[in-house]
C-alpha cells in the first residue's frame, strides 16, 4: 500500500469510513496524480475496489503556503454550487476543514472519467481537425456559460467582491511577486506598475475560474468538443470575465508559436481556432465588448509570471511532492516582454 506525502491511507480511509458512511473505505490506496503544480490531487481507491469506484481527494501543497492560496473551502463550495448548473463540474462528497486530520483542510469529490490533455493529444484521440475545432469551441462555450451563471441564484453572492476585483488582482498579484521573487526583476515590478495605473471599467461581474485553460479541463472519451469537467478552482472568486478570457488566450499558441505561459502547443495544432477566433466566440456568446482586452491580457502575463515565481519558490523549499520544475524561472522575463507588448500594441 502506498503512503504519497500529503495523504496517509492509513488516515484517509477510517476517515472516509466515518464522514462518508461506508465501510468500504476503510482501507484504500492512495495515489497522487501526477499534474499540476498548486494544489495535491489524489485518487483514492477503496482495497479490492474498481478505478470506478475511486474519488478524488485535493488538499494544499505541503510546506508553507502563501496565505491567500490554497483555499480548499472556497473550492469547495463554487464546486458544489455550480454542480446544478450548465458548467460542468464534479460531484463534491466532503469538506474537511480540520488541519488535525492530514495537515491542512481538504475535499474529495466524485472521479469524473475524461481525457486529460497537457502537452499531447493521445493517440487516436481528436485526430480530425473538426474535432480539434470542437474542442477549442467546447471551451470557450463552457467559458461563457460559466460567466453566464447568476450566482447571487446558485448561492454565491458571498462568495467574492466584484466591486474594485482589478485593481485588487494587480494588488495581490504585485504582491505575491514580492513575497516569492526569485531575483531582481525590473520589467516585471514595471509591469505591475503600469498596469496598476491603467485598470479599466468592468463592464460585467461573474463567476470567474482564475485559470481556465485546456489543460484544467475533462474532455468527453467519445465527444471531443464536450467538457465532461471543469477543474482547479482554487483561484475563483467573483469577479470581471474578461480576465479569465484572457488567460485562456495567454495559454493560446498559434502555428509557429511557442508561448512562455503554456507547456503545451498543443492548440496550434490544425483545426484548433485560433486566439482572434476565440475571442469573436466569446464576445458573440457574451455580448460583452472586447475592445479594451489588451490590458486584461497584460494582465494575464503578469498574473502567470508571478504564478511561476511561486512555484519556482515552493520548489526550493521543497514543498513541490517531486514535481520538476526545472527551466520555471526562464519563464518569467519572457512573460513580462509580451505583457507590456499587449499594453503597447494592442496585440493578443
Amino acid at each position: 500500500m502506498s503512503t504519497p506525502v500529503g495523504a496517509d491511507p492509513a488516515v484517509v480511509g477510517p476517515y472516509l469510513a466515518t464522514v462518508l458512511g461506508d465501510e468500504k473505505w476503510r482501507q484504500v490506496s492512495v495515489a497522487l496524480i501526477a499534474a499540476g503544480m498548486s494544489n495535491l490531487t489524489y485518487t483514492v481507491t477503496p482495497a479490492g475496489g474498481s478505478p470506478d469506484e475511486a474519488v478524488i481527494l485535493r488538499r494544499p501543497p505541503t510546506g508553507a503556503v502563501l496565505a491567500t492560496a490554497h483555499d480548499m473551502a472556497r473550492e469547495y463550495t463554487v464546486i458544489t454550487a455550480l454542480g446544478p448548473t450548465d458548467v460542468p463540474v464534479p460531484r463534491t462528497l466532503h469538506l474537511c476543514d480540520d488541519p488535525a486530520v492530514l495537515g491542512a483542510p481538504f475535499y474529495v469529490m466524485e472521479r469524473v472519467e475524461g481525457v486529460h490533455i497537457v502537452k499531447d493529444i493521445p493517440a487516436g484521440y481528436a485526430d480530425a481537425p473538426e474535432q480539434r475545432r470542437a474542442i477549442g469551441e467546447g471551451l470557450v462555450d463552457v467559458l461563457a456559460d460559466l460567466h453566464g451563471v447568476d450566482y447571487a441564484t446558485v448561492g454565491l453572492g458571498e462568495f467574492g467582491r466584484p466591486e474594485g476585483f482589478l485593481a485588487r488582482q494587480v494588488r495581490r498579484w504585485a504582491k505575491q511577486w514580492d513575497a516569492t521573487r526569485d531575483r531582481d526583476r525590473p520589467g516585471m515590478d514595471a509591469l505591475g506598475a503600469r498596469l496598476a495605473e491603467t485598470v479599466p471599467t468592468t463592464q460585467r461581474d461573474a463567476v470567474v475560474h482564475g485559470d481556465y485553460r485546456l489543460d484544467n479541463c475533462l474532455l468527453d472519451p467519445g465527444v471531443p468538443g464536450r467538457i465532461r469537467a471543469v477543474l482547479d478552482w482554487e483561484m475563483s472568486t467573483l469577479g470581471d470575465p474578461l480576465a479569465d478570457l484572457a488567460l485562456l488566450l495567454v495559454y493560446w499558441p498559434q502555428p509557429g508559436e511557442d508561448l512562455p505561459a503554456t507547456q503545451s502547443t498543443v492548440t496550434a495544432l490544425p483545426g484548433f481556432p485560433s486566439r482572434e477566433q476565440v475571442a469573436e466566440r466569446y464576445a458573440v456568446r457574451t455580448g460583452l465588448d472586447l475592445s479594451g482586452i489588451s490590458w486584461y491580457v497584460g494582465f494575464a502575463y503578469f498574473k502567470f509570471a508571478a504564478i511561476v515565481a511561486g512555484i519556482v519558490a515552493r520548489s526550493a523549499a521543497g514543498a513541490m511532492a517531486g514535481k520538476d520544475t526545472s527551466g520555471y524561472a526562464d519563464r518569467i522575463d519572457p512573460c513580462v516582454e509580451l505583457g507590456r507588448a499587449a499594453l503597447d500594441h494592442g496585440a493578443i
